[in-house]
Parts: C-alpha cells; structure tokens; sequence
C-alpha cells in the first residue's frame, strides 16, 4: 500500500466550468471545504489561499499551478496550523478536470505524507489516514455544492 498519496475520483454532475468556480472561488471554497465564510485567495502560481477548516486551524495554502479550467493545485501544511505551507511541512493538493459528457470528472491526488514530518497532536487530523478518510467527504460536499441549480459559474 502507497502510503506517501491519496487519489480520489468522482464525476459531477455540473459543467467543467462551474466546477472550476467552485474549486478556485473566494465565495465558493468555504461553502463546501470550510465554514461557509468566504475564502481569501490570490488565485496565481505563489499565491496564498486560507482555508479554514473549523476546529482544526486555519491554513495559509502555497498556490503552485492554475490552469484554468483543468488544473488547480496548492501545498497545505495540514500538521501546523497558521503555518504558511512549504515543501519541507506541506502535502501537494492537485486537482484535475475533465469534461464526461454534461457533467466533470474530478480527479484529486494529494501527495508528499511518506517525508511528512506530523507532530503526534496533529496526527489524529493532518496524517495519512485522516486525509484518505476526509476527501472522501469533501469531495462529495464539493459535488453536492456544484451541483446546486441555484449556482451560477
């Protein structure tokens, strides 16, 4: 078993364009990732995306590939919160979008756990496990969200 990334895939029901949006959006990114606030983002290669994940931290992200509307990739130091992510303390987050039929098929591949050093607080929700569990889930709510009729690209 490859304990060093996660590859997820799900297909939405939502144009590649919306979904785009809805990954690299400032309105939208909190409502299917965070706590529904707004998202501050400089969405450009070096750029800094804030994710708040709740109870768990906020995260300065390191923006490392926009390619709209196919790639969208950034480095999150999910092991120390309020940490801007480099890639010594970071996992690289890559998303890809591919047009299936009407709908999006969106591919996610977080990399970088095997040289990740965790401290054991942090373990239970920025590790390996935690990650393959969680994107489960935030993929979905991502899906869930792009495919809302009242949303507009």
């Amino acid at each position: 078993m490859n304990l060093d990334s996660i590859s997820r895939e799900i297909v939405i029901a939502a144009p590649i364009e919306r979904v785009w949006s809805v990954l690299t959006s400032s309105e939208h990114i909190g409502a299917w990732f965070g706590r529904g606030e707004p998202t501050p983002i400089d969405l450009r290669p070096g750029g800094i995306m804030i994710l708040d994940h709740g109870e768990h931290g906020t995260f300065p992200t390191r923006i490392e590939t926009v390619q709209p509307p196919n790639r969208f990739a950034y480095r999150w130091a999910s092991a120390h919160p309020g940490v801007q992510a480099t890639e010594e303390n970071s996992t690289l987050v890559e998303f890809t979008l591919t047009p299936e039929g009407a709908g999006t098929r969106l591919s996610l591949l977080e990399s970088g756990f095997a040289t990740l050093v965790i401290p054991p607080e942090r373990e239970a929700t920025a590790g390996y496990e935690s990650h393959r569990a969680g994107w489960a889930e935030v993929l979905g709510n991502a899906a869930k969200y792009a495919e809302r009729a009242d949303l507009s690209a």
